[in-house]
């Protein structure tokens, strides 16, 4: 089974939960990878869910699109005087999906960050018609963005396998303490994960298939 991994914005945390996952596939003994078919500014991500997939992969396998300005693809092929290749971002998975049992596909920023003219993340998943994660940066406001960007997935007509709250932060304040409780009400996907500040492994969500 494969899945895309996006998150409610930049930085809530998608390479970290992902690699998590990862791994725990592996632990389990499933064939599990990581794909980031699009990063900008520097390619610790790519990285990183290389070495969480055991380094099955080579760096351009795990991320076959990179420009080096720290932007939106879209605003980083416009400063590089280039177009974003979907084609091989596209190519990139098929590939990948055809040799292993599981690819876990990382989205750049938020869902609808822009790619190119007339197409933006949501379209690329879109077209991948895979089931989504949803990684939420837990603090005072995800609740909104949280909710936001299900009714945005569900509009380009996937599913939202469920959502993974990660603690960016050692603190806890009432809003990250209640959070999980509010979005169970509210939220149209169940709470897969409750990932602590600095955890270093987690199990398999048992509601997912591997």
């Amino acid at each position: 089974m494969h899945y895309f991994i996006t998150g409610t914005d930049t930085d809530a945390g998608k390479t970290y939960a992902a690699c998590l996952l990862i791994e725990a596939l592996r632990r389990a003994g499933h064939d599990a990878v990581g794909y980031k078919p699009f990063a900008c500014g520097d390619r610790a991500d790519a990285h990183a869910l290389r070495e969480a997939g055991g380094h099955a992969l080579t760096l351009e396998e795990t991320n076959p699109v990179f420009f080096k300005a720290p932007a939106s693809p879209y605003a980083a092929a416009l400063l590089e005087n280039k177009t974003v290749d979907l084609e091989a971002a596209r190519q990139g998975f098929d590939a990948l999906a055809a040799r292993h049992a599981s690819v876990l596909v990382e989205g750049a920023g938020g869902w609808e960050v822009p790619l190119a003219d007339g197409m933006t993340m949501a379209g690329f998943a879109a077209s991948l018609g895979l089931p989504v994660i949803l990684v939420v940066d837990n603090r005072l406001g995800c609740l909104n963005h949280t909710l936001l960007t299900l009714r945005a997935i569900r509009a380009s007509g996937l599913e939202c396998a469920g959502i993974v709250l990660n603690h960016t932060r050692d603190e806890r304040d009432l809003a990250s303490i209640s959070n999980r409780a509010v979005l169970e009400r509210f939220a149209e996907a169940p709470v897969l994960l409750d990932i602590m500040h600095g955890e270093s492994q987690v199990d398999w969500p048992e509601r997912l298939e591997p």
